[in-house]
């Protein structure tokens, strides 16, 4: 490179500089690690934005399937209010009210006189059996139907 310079030029020229037709090393170093940040970056922005979705895997369904759709809402709306309400909502502890309500259907059915419904779980065949116990109407005595009378 040297016999090619011009002689105002410096004699000592940096190592980034290439002479015509040889390979830029500088450039490729900096293409790939452009092209690692982008990617690392990208990573380290999905890995974030799921973080509520990762949080909320381990709890109910419903609170999972909730927290999915305000991360998705997020993702495509850029409200970043969603992704708050999101981690919000997958940081508290949602009481399961589900078996309490179920009890207490359960009972209904049983005050009311009406055949329990089958849920088709394991429970389905202890459901389906009837309860040996005597259902008593609300305001029934033991007066009524002729028994007792004098």
């Amino acid at each position: 490179m040297a016999a090619g310079l011009h002689p105002l030029a410096p004699h000592h020229l940096p190592a980034f500089i290439t002479a015509p037709g040889e390979t830029d090393t500088l450039m490729i170093v900096t293409g790939v690690f452009l092209l690692l940040a982008v990617l690392g970056v990208g990573l380290l922005f999905l890995r974030l934005h799921t973080l509520p979705e990762r949080m909320a895997h381990k709890s109910q369904k419903l609170q999972f399937e909730i927290v999915a759709v305000l991360g998705l809402l997020a993702l495509f709306t850029h409200v970043h209010l969603f992704w708050v309400a999101g981690l919000l909502l997958a940081l508290i502890e949602i009481p399961d009210f589900s078996g309490l309500f179920g009890r207490m259907a359960h009972a209904l059915e049983r005050i009311a006189g009406v055949a329990p419904r089958s849920t088709g779980g394991d429970d389905a065949a202890a459901q389906a059996q009837p309860d040996p116990r005597p259902i008593e109407k609300v305001g029934s005595t033991a007066h009524e139907g002729g028994q007792g009378h004098a």
